[in-house]
């Protein structure tokens, strides 16, 4: 069976007819209320937020945090965004809470930077793994560039994010996630029901503050990439026979020069010595 995304850009595969079939189905309104429930109890907000919502669609899942009774002291604030006009008139059809953008996650996030307390994705961005045309500018490595790049800014420090997605194999899961740590982020991918048809991905980001490890300590088949997590303790060092000028550098390149056959001074107490600043 094809891949919706390997048939049509989404804004022509979600035409008027199969956003209608999408919103209306049974089946589609669980599973879509399930993860985006799934991706609150990851964001793990304590309080009222305000959300991106990245490929909102006709917003089943801005339904969601809208009557999250979780937060205390009210619910959720969010803004949508997606490609598709006809998903969109959905939306407005069914009076959704949230304010809602016609825009190409794949063109980038317009907000201002540090707009948004967190973000949520449901089933969208393995469509930025199709180029949309021939142009340079639409290839997938760029498009994940500029959608992960700008979602950082749009972001407060110790802000996160959570993206479901279906990728189509091994190669787009790394590329995603490859995407996001390129941009800053720590990044976990949860796996929800892994070796079974109805495994579902998560990819949850922190930016600033936040540790994705924290996110998602206790849970199960979690692969944790951060790229942010380095070894303080060697961070700017140089080893000694490396660092030009030093004693072990000096005696390095004699070595050197002796192995081709030439002449070098012995080595003395004084080879590599620092000298004093002489006025």
């Amino acid at each position: 069976m094809s891949r919706p995304e390997d048939t049509l850009p989404p804004d022509l595969f979600y035409n008027d007819a199969e956003s209608r079939k999408y919103t209306t189905s049974s089946r589609i309104r669980s599973i879509q209320a399930s993860m985006t429930n799934r991706a609150l109890e990851l964001l793990d907000l304590k309080e009222p937020s305000f959300i991106l919502d990245l490929g909102c669609g006709s917003g089943l899942s801005g339904e969601i945090l809208t009557n999250t009774e979780e937060v205390d002291g009210g619910p959720h604030t969010w803004i949508g965004m997606d490609i598709s006009s006809s998903m969109l008139a959905e939306a407005l059809q069914r009076d959704v809470e949230g304010d809602m953008l016609l825009a190409d996650i794949g063109q980038g996030v317009p907000f201002r930077p540090g707009a948004f307390d967190a973000a949520i994705s449901i089933s969208a961005i393995q469509w930025l793994c199709n180029a949309e045309s021939t142009s340079d500018e639409d290839a997938p490595d760029r498009r994940l560039k500029r959608f992960f790049d700008t979602l950082y800014a749009s972001l407060k420090r110790g802000g996160r994010a959570v993206c479901q997605f279906y990728p189509k194999n091994d190669a787009q899961r790394s590329m995603i996630s490859s995407a996001a740590i390129k941009a800053g982020f720590g990044a976990g991918i949860l796996e929800d029901d892994p070796g079974t048809k109805n495994v579902k991905l998560y990819l949850v980001l922190t930016i600033g503050g936040g540790d994705v490890t924290g996110t998602v300590d206790g849970l199960r088949d979690v692969d944790v990439f951060d790229a942010r997590r380095k070894d303080k303790s060697r961070k700017g060092m140089v080893p000694a026979d490396r660092l030009k000028g030093s004693k072990a550098w000096i005696r390095r390149k004699k070595a050197q020069a002796e192995s081709k056959g030439k002449v070098v001074k012995n080595s003395s107490r004084y080879t590599g010595r620092k000298r004093k600043v002489a006025f």
